[in-house]
């Protein structure tokens, strides 16, 4: 009658969200500031006046029939020249505003990106841990998701991306800054990526694709993000608005398909193809105009710089183990037991909604979501004090 396997994914959602609904029926019955709410990344510094100003602007000026018709399917062919010269201006890269399809954020991105590269038996390799919904967008387009593990401090392991590409690998996700761990991957370890996946690719004879998946690219702490397409020619971006100027809810980004990639044009062809297939065609007009007048432009990271170091400090101190972030706004912290999804259902006698890390592809591990407001913060330390003293009396 309708198809289970999209019946299971609406039934059985992320840990993620599942946490975020749960917090959102535990804020009614014990009221909002009782609930300390990490599950989401969901930003939560001020969208930049800029942003409201060239809305209003672009309201007052374009007339409505314009501001809010239909696009051409791949975009505005002037935001999409602008996406072109910014990233040739700011990165040094060469850049065609003919291979850039605005889209429906991130995860449209990445959907439209793998969907128009898989082929039957084709695998995609992943670096633990990862995005979750990684295994979905592969899956669901046919695809097989080969996982990868990190190494110490969660520095890539080529020794393990070398096991895990093959003759079937499409592509690399790679994911920079890091989701969850906010790990940057640095220009020593794309170089040698870059490598790696040259020598792939003439062992497989055609290119080992690398989809760069950058939501967090303007969201660091002093560490640089090497442009991935000026390592590896055969380089796919997949890119976001939403962190970066917090419009996580207007769902605005693009896909850029490197000039230098194999076949280019035919690739952007298929990235067409792939968006008319499952319907992610003309991307929201208003917010492809917003977006081409803040290219390079962020929110104010200092603000989730301030978040990050009262929590790292503060559980740190308490005696919780976290990995340093160096992006992004996710802090990601061992356990105090082996098994993480236990360890995340007793932090909920504390209110404390923690992501456990099974789903990103390691164990023993939770996800903090430091994109909140610094009261959550300061009201959630006596609950992590609290969390800590259990564990340790046991």
């Amino acid at each position: 009658m309708f198809n289970k396997a999209m019946q299971h994914l609406g039934e059985e959602r992320s840990v993620i969200r599942e946490l975020f609904e749960y917090g959102n029926q535990r804020k009614k019955i014990i009221g909002a500031d009782k609930v300390f709410d990490f599950s989401i990344g969901n930003p939560s510094v001020p969208t930049p006046a800029f942003v409201q100003d060239e809305i209003k602007r672009l309201i007052a000026e374009v007339p409505p029939e314009r501001l809010h018709g239909y696009t051409s399917a791949p975009g505005l062919p002037e935001v999409r020249a602008a996406v072109s010269d910014y990233i040739q201006s700011k990165f040094g890269a060469p850049m065609s505003a003919s291979l850039v399809y605005m889209t429906c954020g991130a995860s449209a991105s990445l959907t439209v990106t793998i969907n128009a590269l898989c082929e039957e038996g084709d695998e995609f390799a992943v670096i633990a841990p990862f995005f979750p919904e990684y295994r979905v967008f592969v899956e669901s387009a046919g695809g097989r998701l080969v996982v990868a593990q990190s190494g110490k401090d969660f520095r890539l392991d080529f020794n393990a991306l070398d096991r895990a590409i093959t003759r079937r690998t499409k592509a690399v996700i790679l994911n920079s800054p890091n989701n969850p761990t906010g790990a940057v991957v640095s220009e020593e370890e794309l170089k040698r990526l870059a490598l790696l996946l040259e020598r792939k690719s003439l062992e497989k004879g055609e290119p080992v694709f690398l989809i760069a998946d950058e939501p967090y690219r303007e969201l660091t702490y002093g560490e640089e993000v090497p442009f991935p397409m000026n390592y590896y020619h055969d380089t796919i971006v997949c890119y976001s608005f939403s962190k970066s100027l917090s419009l996580a809810g207007e769902r605005i980004g693009y896909i850029a398909v490197s000039p230098l990639c194999c076949r280019a044009e035919d690739i952007f062809s298929a990235v067409c193809g792939a968006g008319r297939s499952l319907g992610f065609v003309c991307a929201p007009a208003l917010f492809q105009r917003v977006c081409a007048a803040a290219l390079g432009r962020s929110c104010d990271v200092e603000e989730y710089r301030k978040n990050r170091d009262l929590l790292y400090d503060s559980l740190t101190k308490m005696g919780y183990e976290c990995v340093p972030p160096a992006g992004a706004f996710y802090l990601f912290v061992r356990a105090l037991e082996e098994d993480a999804v236990a360890f995340s259902e007793r932090a909920k006698d504390y209110e404390l909604l923690l992501v456990p890390s099974d789903s990103f592809g390691v164990r023993g591990y939770v996800r903090i979501s430091y994109c909140v407001s610094r009261t959550v913060i300061e009201r959630s330390l006596p609950a992590f004090q609290r969390l800590y003293e259990e564990y340790r009396k046991n």
